[in-house]
Parts: structure tokens; sequence; C-alpha cells
């Protein structure tokens, strides 16, 4: 079976139609795995036995004609818990963790059939942006080897671009599932803040997390997001709006014809030129298929990422106090007295990364600090939402560049944390003001061959226009179609 050369519905036509079983199916997909993933490192933790017994059982039951997933060998970010299958968020402090409940996005994929193939590597706790502060091993880019699949989802991402899946679950704290689809030249969705239910994600920041899907189209990608999509009891944040079928809007009559894309001039400002060509010629394409492109100002996007740092930060430092060496998780083995369990265990569970948003979000809640840091970060999140709300009084939907760069050097940026956190200054944003927005592969990069994406922010709750977009370009273009060659540079 070869991903790159089909989607869900194809491969459901081909189960339905009994052309291939779902047995042999995920029996080739882990074959595809364990030939390659000595180089690309994807996975934590593979599932394979429970996996290719629940493709027989499938098989005996059969598949009905509208469980479009139904034997679809897919991939889960190791932040979600999976109940009977070790959820570790890349962290020495969750090792050896075996949840006991499904997260509500695992309850409705497995009621729809998925086969989960296993958990994908992220940053610790999905903190970073290259998958190298994961505490087992850093996760490679399929393009190139050498290369970063970007964070916190690089483990997803390079599941999908390396063929391994054709989606993988992942979630978007500051641009955890954008820019990883952007460096893996795949597509990455985060949804309207509250369109997915959060029960049995392993928090960061909790007014920013959302999870999404990393795809190889934009069509399989809406799919994917209707399925997990609506309501939760369990999470008083998720929306009570419907959810819309975005896939069945997508067809030979979906057209950008009449829209209007309001490009930040800001957006424009620290891009490499190598970047800022695919991206200008990305709008040109738009501008050809008749949309409208004008240049507008979000002018509080330099503030994006300082102020984004210091809120998540505190979300985090309050999120990740459980981790105490009390009840669940690591516990230091020699430590003398209680303190001392609180604090070896925290200091030898816990990563640098993790350690460094610990303290810098204690010190923005702290006395004497909260009203000149953590305040006034939210005053700036609130400036940043009435940005794009101008924008979207007059404009459809916002386009730009996913990241400033394509894909780093592994090594070159992790003993920098200002460096990487300046990676998400186009992505950021997006989360403080609680938006939708989708990478889709945009072209490559002359200097460098590697990918680039293009960014497309939506209204809150209006992901069918950006799944319009995208579906436009992906079929009037064919970059998308590209695919890397696995072991060699591309």
């Amino acid at each position: 079976m070869d991903y790159y050369q089909t989607d869900l519905s194809q491969l459901h036509d081909d189960l339905v139609n009994k052309k291939i079983s779902a047995r042999e199916l995920t029996k080739e997909t882990f074959e595809h795995i364990k030939a390659n993933e000595d180089d690309i490192k994807a996975f934590i933790t593979l599932n394979e036995d429970a996996a290719l017994k629940q493709a027989a059982d499938i098989d005996q039951a059969g598949i009905a004609a509208d469980q479009l997933v139904s034997g679809v060998p897919l991939a889960v970010k190791d932040n979600i818990l999976t109940k009977g299958l070790k959820t570790t968020a890349a962290s020495k402090m969750l090792e050896n963790f075996n949840p006991v409940y499904d997260a509500t996005v695992v309850e409705k994929l497995k009621a729809a059939g998925y086969i989960n193939v296993g958990k994908t590597n992220l940053d610790e706790f999905a903190m970073g942006s290259s998958t190298e502060n994961s505490a087992f091993f850093t996760t490679h880019n399929p393009w190139d080897l050498t290369r970063v699949p970007g964070g916190s989802s690089g483990g997803s991402a390079a599941a999908v671009a390396a063929g391994y899946v054709l989606g993988a679950l992942g979630t978007d704290t500051g641009g955890s599932i954008r820019m990883p689809a952007s460096f893996n030249g795949v597509v990455g969705m985060k949804p309207t803040y509250g369109r997915v239910s959060r029960w049995g994600i392993i928090a960061f920041g909790s007014s920013f997390d959302q999870v999404g899907w990393l795809t190889r189209t934009v069509k399989d990608n809406a799919y994917l997001t209707a399925l997990i999509a609506g309501n939760d009891e369990h999470d008083t944040t998720s929306s009570l709006q419907a959810v819309p079928d975005w896939a069945a809007n997508l067809n030979e009559n979906t057209s950008v014809k009449g829209m209007k894309i309001a490009v930040p001039k800001e957006y424009y400002e620290d891009l490499n030129d190598d970047v800022k060509k695919v991206v200008k010629a990305a709008l040109d394409h738009f501008e050809s298929l008749g949309a409208t492109v004008d240049e507008v100002s979000l002018p509080h996007t330099k503030y994006g990422v300082p102020a984004y740092y210091i809120l998540a930060s505190s979300e985090a430092s309050s999120n990740l106090q459980r981790y105490d060496g009390i009840r669940y998780g690591f516990r230091a083995p020699d430590a003398k007295n209680l303190e001392e369990v609180y604090v070896k265990t925290r200091s030898e569970g816990f990563g640098e990364e993790v350690k460094r948003r610990i303290m810098l979000g204690t010190f923005s809640l702290s006395a004497g600090f909260y009203d000149a840091y953590f305040n006034k970060a939210a005053k700036v999140r609130r400036l940043i939402a009435q940005d794009f709300d101008k924008v979207f009084n007059d404009y459809d939907l916002i386009i730009g560049a996913t990241g400033a760069t394509t894909a780093f050097k592994i090594g070159a940026e992790i003993d920098d944390p200002k460096a990487m956190y300046m990676n998400d200054i186009l992505t950021v944003p997006v989360n403080m003001a609680g938006l939708p927005a989708m990478s889709v592969p945009a072209g490559f990069s002359d200097k460098t061959g590697m990918p680039v994406g293009l960014q497309i922010i939506g209204k809150r709750f209006d992901e069918q226009s950006i799944y319009n977009a995208g579906y436009v370009f992906e079929q009037t273009t064919d970059c998308h179609k590209q695919a890397p060659k696995l072991g060699g540079q591309n």
C-alpha cells in the first residue's frame, strides 16, 4: 500500500470492496514503518499486536459504507490519552504511564473503527518547536534527515510525510500542528478553540491547547476533523456550535472566486527570501483564481511571542504542579523526606525546557510581578484578538507564511531558546485569538529544497472557508503531490 497514491475515500472503497483487507493494510503499514523508523524516529510506542487483532476483527465484522475510517491505520500524538497504551508526553515524568481511560477524541475514533498504529514523538509536554526536547530521542524530517520536523507535533507530521499513515492527531498550543505541517510538506489544521474536546489531553496551556489533524490532503483533514469535533460534557470549554460536514462541500464546484483575502504586512517582514518567493507565488495564484488580495496590518503581531510565552508558561506552571511524585508518574528514588520527593522528582523528571517554562510562568504569576507581566500579556492578547476582528470585518481569510524559514538543521537552535521561540511568530497570534488556521503545502525553497507552508486563517468557527481555499489551492497546484525520498537527501 502506497499512502502517497491514495486518500481516505479511495482506501475506504478498497476496504469495502475487499481489494485489500484491514489486516493486510495494517500489516503493510507496520512493515513500512519498521523499514524506515531507524531513520525517521516518529513513534515513541508502536501498537502492532493490538492493531493487527483489531484489524482482523474488523475484517470479520465487515466495514459499513458510511464508516470512512473503519479499518484505516492512523497515529496519535503521545500527549493524548489512550486506554491501555502507554502515554508519556515524551517525558521521563510519565515514561511508564498507562492511562485508564481514553481521551474524547480517541473514543470518537474508536467508535468509527480506526486502527491506532502507535503514539508519536513530541517535544516534552508539547513544549518546543523542533521535537528535540523529547526526553527519548529527536525525530528526523523525512525530506532531509539532518533537519528537524518542527514541533511539538513533529512525530505526527513526520509519520504522515514519511507515508506511514494518511493522518495523525496532533495538538496545537502556539503553532504545534501548523509549523510541523509546514516543515514536512503536509496539511495541518488547528480548529477554532473549543471546536474539539480537550478531555484526555495532557495539558500545557489550557486556554490555548487545541487538538487537530496532520494529513496528506485537505479533504481528508476536513473529514477527520469533523469526526472528532463537537461538544463534550467532560470539557466545559468545548463549543455547542453544530459541526458542519466540511468535506462534503469540497468538490469540483468549490471556488475562491470573489473571496476577499487579507495579507498582513507584518507577516512579510521577517521572511527568508526563499519563503517569501513561494508565498508571493501562492497569493498570485489565488488572484488568478478570482480572489481579491489586499495588504492589511495586524499591528500587535510583534508582541505576540513575548505575551504568549508569559501566558502559556503561566498556565503550564499551574498545570504541571500535579507531577509531584506522589500519585503517579516518576518519583525520585533517593528522596529522604517529603520536600525532597517534590524537589528531586521535579528536578530529575522534567527536562530543561519544561523547567524553564515552569520557572518563567511561576515568576510571571508571583506577587509583585503579576501586574507587570501576566496582566499586561493578557491585555496584549485582547489587542491581538481585536486586530483580527477588525480585519475580518472586511475580509474572508487572512493568508501568509506559516513559518519565516524552512526546517532548520538538528542542533542549530536547541541552545538558543529565544531563537527557538521566535520560530512561532506567525503562528502564536492565532492561538492568542482562538481562531482556526491551517497550513497547506505551497512549494519548495530554492535554497534548501525543503517544503514551505502557507497559513490560511479564518473567522471563529468558519473552518469551511479555510478548507475551501486550501482545497482549491491544492487541486490547482502540484506541490502536495511531491513525496520525500526516504533515506536520502531531497
